[in-house]
């Protein structure tokens, strides 16, 4: 990885994805996670003060970035959760199959590269009944916005770390063979349209 990759990076998506209208949304769909949970793009471990540890039994953090490991120190040393570092890219997910109760997904399929691949992992790794829960921002319904999302985004992967504005999230997840059983669609206020479109919700994987 390059320095701005591996030491200047991190510090921005921490920031982006920290922000008060964020973590609130992050604490409706994180305390829902139970027993033996892959959090794929744990990042700098933000979600883990909304984990309620008398229903996670532990944490798989999936993160190949030494620069996001490194900052999430801090989160790990104040937390009661017990967190195991795969350090594999979402496509190559390091578990056995039907080995996790619940997988979590929070901004974090817009950034990996072949994002069909990684949720087939999931759904592999994931038990037959087990939940995907998801919070992902990606392509707004509303023709505008939609139109400035393909357009900006192949300069702004440069940018931001392979982030995609424009990928289809309901759509991706149901292509893997997730059934979506709740999903709720809302710009985060505040925040730019371009990136704030929300996907939210949960999936299950029936066999």
């Amino acid at each position: 990885m390059s320095f701005y990759e591996n030491s200047v990076l991190p510090h921005i998506i921490d920031c982006a994805c920290s922000m008060g209208q964020v973590m609130k949304l992050r604490s409706q769909v994180v305390p829902r996670a139970k027993g033996r949970v892959l959090e794929v793009g744990i990042g700098s471990a933000i979600n883990l003060e909304f984990y309620r540890p008398d229903q996670v039994d532990l944490v798989y953090g999936l993160e190949p970035s030494h620069g996001m490991r490194r900052k999430a120190a801090a989160n790990l040393a104040k937390s009661p959760i017990k967190v195991e570092w795969l350090d594999l890219p979402g496509e190559k997910i390091p578990l056995a199959d039907s080995s996790v109760d619940t997988v979590l997904l929070t901004f974090t399929l817009c950034t990996i590269p072949d994002a069909h691949q990684a949720l087939l992992e999931m759904r592999r790794v994931l038990k037959p009944g087990g939940e995907l829960l998801f919070l992902e921002h990606g392509e707004s319904p509303d023709e505008g916005v939609c139109k400035w999302q393909h357009r900006i985004t192949p300069g702004w992967k440069k940018l931001a770390g392979g982030c995609h504005l424009n990928r289809r999230i309901a759509d991706l997840i149901r292509d893997a063979g997730f059934t979506i059983v709740e999903l709720e669609n809302l710009y985060i206020p505040k925040a730019p349209r371009i990136a704030g479109y929300v996907y939210k919700g949960r999936a299950t994987k029936e066999s």
